[in-house]
């Protein structure tokens, strides 16, 4: 009986890989994995966005990625890449890169209208 490796999607854990066995051969059925398609779910940044939106709403918001990476549902890393591409794009806020003390710290308003 053989059996394929995995390719490199499937290894990465994007996908839920079946493995069917019958007495001859094994075949192999693979599904996206729910949890990463988009239409199920907001967008990572539009996650992010809303929760900055919400914790801004009242004024300026000052964080370092690390410490809302848990209740955003991302890592520290997405975070600030997301912020980068928020900073040019998210018409709704004001983003800044504040300040550099062992990570980067964050400032965020809502725009002014």
């Amino acid at each position: 009986m053989n059996r394929t490796e995995p390719n490199a999607a499937e290894r990465s854990g994007s996908y839920n890989t079946l493995w069917l066995l019958s007495t001859s051969e094994v075949t192999m059925s693979t599904t996206a994995d729910p949890s990463t398609a988009e239409t199920d779910s907001p967008s990572k940044e539009t996650r992010l966005k809303q929760y900055l939106l919400e914790k801004a709403a009242d004024g300026e918001l000052y964080f370092k990625s690390k410490f809302i990476a848990e209740e955003v549902g991302l890592s520290p890393k997405e975070i600030g890449a997301l912020m980068v591409k928020l900073r040019d794009s998210a018409s709704e806020l004001t983003v800044e890169k504040w300040s550099y003390t062992s990570a980067t710290t964050w400032r965020v308003e809502p725009a002014e209208a």
